[in-house]
């Protein structure tokens, strides 16, 4: 039988990062925290956290971790059955739900549905940004309980929900395209011109490029400036430093306005996005996979 109050310790200081702000955040001391989860570790017979700083949990860790979110979502369920039963500490009467985005649906649709959540239920979010083609990893390893991700194919044991396409489009200020476009968009110019990648795993703008004729089979190495945010990809364009795949509805303004283009008129790239979620979810998951598909509707490209 584990301990639930060393799990709740483990997962403490996984997601606070720190054995000082975990023992805060559940009102012990820190060396109520490092005893517990010594004891945890004892019985377990593994290494649950890398010490850091920051702490981490480690693969096992990990594990034990997405257990004891199992825990307090099976528990949210039964205090929302049995009020009698709920503790009214503000901390524990709040569950935490770990989830995996992208930053761009993050910075376009994503936020508004957490919201509309959190009015309806004593929940935080924990979010995991990552590449849309890789929040799924996320979730095969045990770090997220659901996520937003390009692939459409669940993990064994989840379901997969369609959302609709996030249109991209390329953008750059007009005088970005009047300094390295002015002899049009093609495998020359595209090798000179910076262009603005989030981090290593970001594909976008290679994809978008082999829309283009006669580049499907160009290997061109682009020239970037790597800049780790969805509104810095914005300014950037704006401010001419570079040109960029944004989603549509993030630079629609400023393509009115005419502060932005797009690179080549009418070669869009809509990326198809799912809701991975357990097959089975608890009522707090549920009402989080209706609010993401209603926002996804309202706000993205619908598929087919």
């Amino acid at each position: 039988m584990l301990d639930y109050n060393a799990l709740a310790a483990l997962a403490a200081v996984a997601r606070e990062g720190s054995f000082e702000r975990a023992a805060r955040r559940l009102h012990v001391t820190p060396s109520a925290i490092s005893q517990r989860i010594k004891l945890l570790e004892a019985r377990v017979g593994r290494i649950l956290l890398d010490r850091g700083p920051p702490c981490s949990a480690t693969a096992e860790g990990l594990l034990l971790c997405r257990h004891a979110e199992g825990v307090s979502l099976l528990e949210h369920e039964l205090h929302s059955a049995l009020p009698g039963l709920r503790d009214d500490d503000a901390d524990h009467a709040h569950t935490t739900l770990r989830i995996g985005v992208n930053a761009d649906s993050l910075a376009s649709w994503f936020v508004p549905a957490l919201a509309q959540v959190s009015e309806q239920a004593q929940v935080l979010f924990d979010l995991v940004i990552e590449d849309q083609d890789h929040t799924l990893a996320l979730m095969r390893s045990g770090q997220v309980l659901a996520a937003v991700t390009a692939q459409a194919a669940p993990l064994q044991g989840f379901h997969s929900t369609p959302l609709g396409s996030l249109q991209y489009l390329a953008t750059a200020s007009p005088r970005y395209m009047a300094r390295y476009f002015s002899d049009g968009v093609n495998a020359q110019t595209l090798a000179q011109a910076p262009a603005l990648r989030f981090n290593q795993k970001d594909e976008l703008q290679a994809r978008w490029m082999a829309q283009l004729p006669g580049m499907a089979a160009a290997n061109v190495a682009l020239p970037n400036h790597w800049i780790a945010s969805a509104q810095g990809f914005v300014d950037a364009c704006v401010s001419g430093l570079g040109w960029g795949i944004n989603p549509a509805s993030l630079v629609q303004a400023h393509l009115d306005e005419g502060r932005l283009v797009q690179v080549v008129p009418g070669v869009e790239l809509p990326v198809p996005l799912y809701w991975h979620c357990v097959q089975k979810p608890g009522a707090l998951l549920v009402l989080l996979g209706q609010a993401v598909s209603q926002h996804a509707r309202a706000t993205l490209m619908a598929d087919g």
